[in-house]
């Protein structure tokens, strides 16, 4: 995300200082691929000569990070602004810095990176928080590189974070899990790709074009237990996460999608939770009588 936003913003004409990396091997990667920036292996004082300040670093270095600027700086951070790229840690952890006068906040672009190419900004949605000073320009910036801010007004940012998580890596597990199912069906990984991703792109499709609820189909749509019931059986034969994974899905699914919710979820429970068979509380019964002897 670091270079992500480094190369774009130096493209737009914004002066790069210092870049700081876990070891000067990746903070030469990063001056490279941003294509400016003096790259150093630690924290130096050439920070402190810009007054805009991006910690894009994991989320659990921040405060770490934060504290040392703070040590570093003292009262040379008044009237700077500090913003880190968390999507699930407040503006808070940056207090160390806020205290010597500094501008805080956080600015997050609802986008997923990866090492192997540099995604697209324009149009993203990007969360931000923080001060008044910090957010008018996290706003700039933002504009610039043509997204779109959005102030989070709640108090679980967290809770923003985990939405981007479903809607990402947990799409891909569960894209992941059905080419797995294909495969085990004869299909090569390209078939099964080929055969899931058109659907699932319809599906994104249609939520955009008609919205959710208009958008859902499958059997739990149709009240069609019986499939349900089909699926549970053909996926005890693979391992325990996917059957788990299918029911707190399709439980989820008629939570927020179903027109009644509550009748779902009691046919679900049916199908999820049979009656114990008989032979079942037999030998239950008689497990508890040879414990009593």
């Amino acid at each position: 995300m670091g270079r992500t936003l480094g190369r774009q913003l130096h493209q737009l004409g914004w002066r790069i200082g210092a870049l700081t990396g876990r070891s000067i091997t990746s903070a030469r990667a990063a001056a490279r691929a941003i294509g400016a920036g003096q790259p150093a292996d630690r924290i130096t004082p050439q920070v402190l000569a810009s007054k805009i300040v991006l910690i894009a670093t994991p989320d659990s270095a921040i405060a770490p990070v934060a504290k040392t600027l703070a040590e570093m700086g003292g009262n040379e951070w008044r009237g700077k602004i500090v913003l880190h790229t968390s999507g699930a840690t407040g503006s808070a952890v940056l207090e160390p810095l806020a205290k010597l006068g500094a501008a805080t906040g956080s600015m997050h672009p609802m986008q997923t990176f990866s090492d192997q190419s540099a995604p697209a900004l324009a149009g993203r949605v990007f969360g931000i928080e923080g001060s008044a000073a910090a957010l008018q320009t996290a706003r700039k910036i933002i504009r610039q590189l043509g997204g779109v801010a959005v102030s989070l007004t709640g108090t679980n940012k967290a809770a923003y974070h985990a939405a981007g998580s479903l809607a990402c890596g947990h799409v891909l597990a569960l894209v992941e899990t059905a080419t797995r199912l294909l495969m085990a069906q004869g299909f090569t990984r390209r078939q099964a790709v080929r055969a899931l991703l058109p659907l699932t792109r319809q599906t994104l499709d249609n939520i955009e074009r008609v919205g959710p609820r208009a958008a859902w189909t499958g059997p739990l749509t149709r009240g069609d237990f019986s499939t349900v019931q089909k699926h549970l059986e053909a996926l005890a034969d693979f391992p325990p996460e996917y059957l788990k994974a299918y029911e707190a899905v399709s439980r989820l699914a008629v939570s927020v999608l179903a027109t009644n919710p509550a009748a779902n979820l009691q046919r679900l429970d049916r199908v999820f939770r049979p009656a114990a068979k008989p032979h079942n509380k037999a030998a239950r019964k008689t497990g508890k009588k040879g414990r009593s002897k």
